[in-house]
Parts: C-alpha cells; sequence; structure tokens
C-alpha cells in the first residue's frame, strides 16, 4: 500500500516538470514535505478542457482519500484503489473512466515489524531521488461555493525492492504515457481495459528501478515530526 509518501519539489519545479499550469493562482505555493499523510493536501496533475475548449494541463491541490460527490460525509475514504479491481469497483470505475490524475512523489514510507515489536520504517523511492509519477484517481465535490477536490493512489503487488518491505505498492507511469493516462476523454470498456493493462506493464518495469532503505523511527509519530525536515529520509543503519 501507500500510507505516506515524500514530494520534495517546490512548486516551480513541478510547474516545470509537467509543463503545467498552476489551477489556483492564488493559492498558497507547495513546498517540499518529507511526510504527506491521508486527509492533507497534496498537488495532483490532472488536464481538462477550459472554457475556450483548449486542453490545459494544471498542477492544482487535492486532499488525499477519495471523497466522490455521491458518496456520505462520514463514508469511507480510501486512500488507496486496488489495480486489479480499479476498473470494476463501485467506488472507482467512474474516475478510472474520466478523472484520472498523476500524484508526484519521490518515495514512500513502509514499515517491517522488528524482533522487539516495534515497526521499523523504510524508504522506497527512485534510485536517484527523481521524481515518480503515481497513477491516481480523483473527484470533485461543491463545498458551499468552492470545488474541493480529494484523490486515491491505485496499488498493485509490489515487486523488486519494494516487495522486500511490503506487498503493495503505487502503480508508477513513465514520461511517455503521462499524456494518455491524464486525456480527459470518457473510456469506455474496452479502452479502459487497454490502459488497465498497459497500466501493469508500465509499472512492473519502474518496480525495477527503485531502491529502499531504513530510515529514523521519528517517522512513525506522524503528529510530532516537522514534515519539512529532510533529514527524515536519510538511510540509517540497522543493528
Amino acid at each position: 500500500m501507500c500510507g505516506r509518501f515524500v514530494l520534495d519539489f517546490d512548486e516551480a519545479g513541478l510547474l516545470r516538470a509537467y509543463v503545467a499550469t498552476k489551477a489556483d493562482q492564488d493559492g498558497p505555493d507547495w513546498s517540499p514535505a518529507y511526510s504527506i499523510a491521508p486527509s492533507t493536501l497534496a498537488p495532483v496533475v490532472r488536464e481538462h478542457y477550459d472554457e475556450d475548449g483548449e486542453l490545459r494541463r494544471t498542477l492544482e491541490p487535492a486532499r488525499w482519500g477519495l471523497h466522490p460527490s455521491w458518496a456520505k460525509d462520514k463514508g469511507p475514504r480510501p486512500i488507496n484503489a486496488r489495480f486489479e479491481t480499479v476498473t470494476t469497483n463501485g467506488m472507482f470505475r467512474g474516475p478510472f473512466a474520466s478523472a484520472r490524475v498523476v500524484v508526484p512523489m519521490n518515495g514512500y514510507y513502509e514499515w517491517v515489524e522488528q524482533a522487539d515489536g516495534a515497526k521499523q520504517p523504510f524508504y522506497v523511492h527512485a534510485e536517484h531521488a527523481g521524481l515518480l509519477h503515481a497513477a491516481g484517481l480523483a473527484s470533485a465535490r461543491k463545498d458551499g461555493e468552492a470545488w474541493q477536490v480529494s484523490f486515491t493512489i491505485i496499488t498493485r503487488e509490489a515487486k523488486d525492492a519494494a516487495g522486500d518491505v511490503h506487498d503493495r505498492m503505487p502503480a508508477y507511469l513513465p514520461e511517455d504515457m503521462l499524456g494518455r493516462w491524464l486525456a480527459p476523454e470518457k473510456l469506455e470498456g474496452e479502452e479502459k481495459d487497454a490502459l488497465q493493462h498497459e497500466l501493469g506493464e508500465a509499472s512492473d518495469e519502474i518496480a525495477t528501478t527503485l531502491v529502499t532503505h531504513p530510515v529514523d523511527r521519528q517517522v512513525n509519530s506522524v503528529r510530532k515530526i516537522d514534515r519539512t525536515d529532510p533529514s527524515l529520509i536519510e538511510p540509517i543503519e540497522l543493528d
């Protein structure tokens, strides 16, 4: 699964990386964060047609935990969607057809229980600290006069380094697939199946490029840590 992730790019770097514009020009700028937890805001990339019919790629804040407009206020807000059932599950099949997004990250945390009973955090990331493009789904709902966007991250069976610490991992997209993934046109049955298959094969290849290392157990305390502290992802030696 993916229960906490890292994004150490600032907003200017993300806009350059995705050749995107900022959706909310008056909103706060994104700063690097080394612990992004469920229910908090994180930037996502999406494409849509503007009022003039022009295709736009934007970077916008969204809350982690999918909350469709039809869902009850106190209903589940899943942070992950299983790749294997994402085109058929009632919560996700609609967003998969027409509300796909990219969730930028550099890596994510997983935990392994140790002999002393404590959970040791590991950081799974791109080999050279590069940007990873996680496949995500989004939904928007009206809150007063404003639209609130939420998202979930598609996860798949973990392989290679990621599989050493957990059995699930985010499904990552290669750069040459971003346009097809973000295309806003609604997909029908066979088109959804084809895109799901392509995501499976592409994320398989990216899984082989990931590396992992243990990090300090201060990461375990999501409420107490300083999420702006880059030392959270520094490797440590285990006894």
